[in-house]
């Protein structure tokens, strides 16, 4: 699994992880705002790194948490979700709108194989000061480069480079930042 390669989740280590970050993500999503030592006590034991200053606002899923590394100064808000099957590195100074999913995991196109429910994944990675707008999903195997925007709702299927602003579905690029309407941003993140 942690090689990219087909597995089948089943695996009783793997379920074990799964049960350890499912009790750890349901404490951080019930911790009240009203302990912040606590909630940022439990989302710190839940994912692999947790850089100072990030903020996460439940609610928060993910499969397993210690694949997933958030870099300082990074914010996310509500809804979140971080499928970790493979690493998911989040950068300094990242910006997340409610309910952006990064989704690692793949299934086989061919029929048999998924049928008997092998499943790998591929790493992700956002950049330092990129700007992912609410809604916005991002595909297994996807880098985006540091200072990039997507714009609220996009699907993000392959690589952005740094500086660009993205939108749509599939995410395509439509200006490189500095380039036209420089202090406007993408529409409605």
């Amino acid at each position: 699994m942690l090689a990219g390669e087909l597995y089948l989740a089943d695996d009783p280590e793997i379920a074990a992880d799964a049960l350890r970050s499912a009790l750890l993500n349901e404490r951080f999503n019930a911790t009240s705002a009203g302990a912040p030592e606590a909630r940022r006590a439990a989302l710190a034991e839940l994912l692999g790194e947790l850089g100072e200053g990030a903020e996460i606002r439940p609610p928060l899923r993910v499969d397993y948490g210690h694949q997933i590394t958030v870099g300082p100064g990074t914010f996310v808000n509500f809804g979140a979700v971080f499928l970790d099957v493979a690493r998911i590195t989040i950068g300094a100074d990242v910006q997340m709108g409610p309910n952006v999913q990064l989704l690692t995991p793949t299934h086989p196109i061919d029929p048999e194989p998924r049928r008997a429910k092998w499943e790998a994944a591929q790493p992700i990675t956002i950049g330092d000061n990129v700007w992912l707008g609410g809604g916005v999903i991002v595909c297994p195997g996807v880098s985006i480069g540091e200072n990039t925007v997507v714009g609220a709702g996009a699907v993000v299927t392959k690589d952005l480079p740094a500086n660009v602003v993205a939108v749509g579905n599939p995410a395509r690029v439509i200006r490189k930042i500095g380039e036209a309407a420089q202090e406007a941003g993408p529409a409605a993140p």
